[in-house]
């Protein structure tokens, strides 16, 4: 197994939480918008 450094750690340790925090936020609206621009026929969002 690879030794990291200490530092090296911590960058991997904020990467994930980055991404994590992106993730959880983008999920849903990345679906919400794949539904609205591949269905048809297109839904308005206003009337």
């Amino acid at each position: 197994m690879v030794n990291f450094s200490e530092e090296t750690k911590e960058r991997i340790s904020k990467v994930i939480d980055i991404s994590r925090v992106a993730v959880h936020y983008g999920y849903l609206p990345l679906i919400i918008y794949l539904g609205y621009t591949y269905s048809e026929p297109r839904p308005q969002l206003f009337k």
